[in-house]
C-alpha cells in the first residue's frame, strides 16, 4: 500500500511539475499578454493537486512568480517553487523542485477584427538532484496563445507542445480555453476547460475545467484564486491561492 501511495504521489507531482506551474495564474490556461516596459509582477502563491481517490495531496507551499517588461512586448518570466508531498500525517515532505525560466513576446496586437498573439517559451531547470520533487531532465515547453477582449469580456487560449525528456516519460501536448468578466473594479471571475495527453506510459490523458477569479484591492494588489477538476479518466482536484503585486 505504501509503494502506492508513492506511486501515485509521483504521478501528482509530475503533473504539477509540468501543468501546474506552466500558467497564467490562477489558471492551468496562460495569454499573450506581457508585463509593460519597464514594468515588474510578482506572485506569491500555492498551487495543489489533491487525488479524491486516495486521499493524497501534492503541490507547491509556496513558489515565487516574477515576471519583467523587458522591452516593449517581451516579458522575462522566473519561477522559484518549494513543493511538498502528503499521503498521511506520517508522510509529508517537501523540498526544492525545478526552477522555470521563460520568455513571453507578443507579435501580434489586439486589433477590433483581430486577436492579440503571441508566444511564450518556457524551460524546466533541474536545479536539485532530489527525484521526489523534480525530473532530472530538462522540460521544455513551446506555446502560442491567443486573447481578445470586449468591453468587460476577455476570453484567451491556445496549445503547446511539451518536450518531456526521461525513463517512463512522453512528450505531450496541451490546449486550453479561458473567458472571464469583470464584474467590477473589485471583482472578476472566469472558467477554464483544459486538456493533456499523457504525460508518462503509465498515466492517461486528462480533461478538466477550472473556476477562478480575482480580488482587485488597489490598482497593483490582487488576491487570485480558482478551483477545478478532473472531467475525464483521473479523479483530480486542483486549487490555487495567490497574492498578485503588479509595479
Amino acid at each position: 500500500m505504501k509503494q502506492y501511495f508513492k506511486g501515485a504521489l509521483l504521478i501528482l507531482i509530475l503533473i504539477m511539475a509540468i501543468t501546474g506551474l506552466k500558467a497564467g495564474p490562477p489558471y492551468f490556461t496562460d495569454d499573450p499578454d506581457p508585463v509593460k516596459f519597464h514594468h515588474w509582477e510578482y506572485y506569491l502563491s500555492t498551487q495543489d493537486n489533491f487525488d479524491v481517490r486516495n486521499g493524497s495531496a501534492a503541490g507547491s507551499l509556496p513558489q515565487v512568480e516574477v515576471n519583467y517588461g523587458v522591452v516593449p512586448n517581451v516579458q522575462l518570466h522566473l519561477v522559484v517553487p518549494l513543493a511538498y508531498q502528503f499521503s498521511s500525517p506520517q508522510n509529508f515532505e517537501m523540498g526544492y523542485t525545478s526552477t522555470e525560466a521563460g520568455i513571453k513576446y507578443r507579435f501580434v496586437k489586439e486589433k477590433k477584427n483581430i486577436p492579440e498573439i503571441g508566444v511564450f517559451p518556457i524551460v524546466e531547470i533541474p536545479t536539485v538532484s532530489d527525484p521526489r520533487f523534480a525530473d532530472q531532465k530538462i522540460q521544455v515547453f513551446l506555446p502560442v496563445w491567443f486573447q481578445k477582449s470586449w468591453n468587460k469580456f476577455t476570453s484567451y487560449g491556445g496549445a503547446g507542445y511539451w518536450i518531456n525528456p526521461g525513463s517512463g516519460n512522453k512528450n505531450w501536448m496541451f490546449a486550453g480555453w479561458q473567458a472571464q468578466y469583470d464584474f467590477s473594479e473589485f471583482l472578476t471571475l472566469g472558467s477554464e476547460l483544459y486538456f493533456h495527453t499523457a504525460v508518462t506510459t503509465e498515466d492517461r490523458a486528462i480533461t478538466g475545467f477550472t473556476i477562478g477569479g480575482s480580488l482587485n484591492f488597489t490598482e497593483h494588489i490582487h488576491l487570485i484564486f480558482s478551483g477545478g477538476h478532473s472531467i475525464v479518466n483521473e479523479n483530480l482536484a486542483t486549487a490555487y491561492l495567490g497574492l498578485y503585486i503588479t509595479y
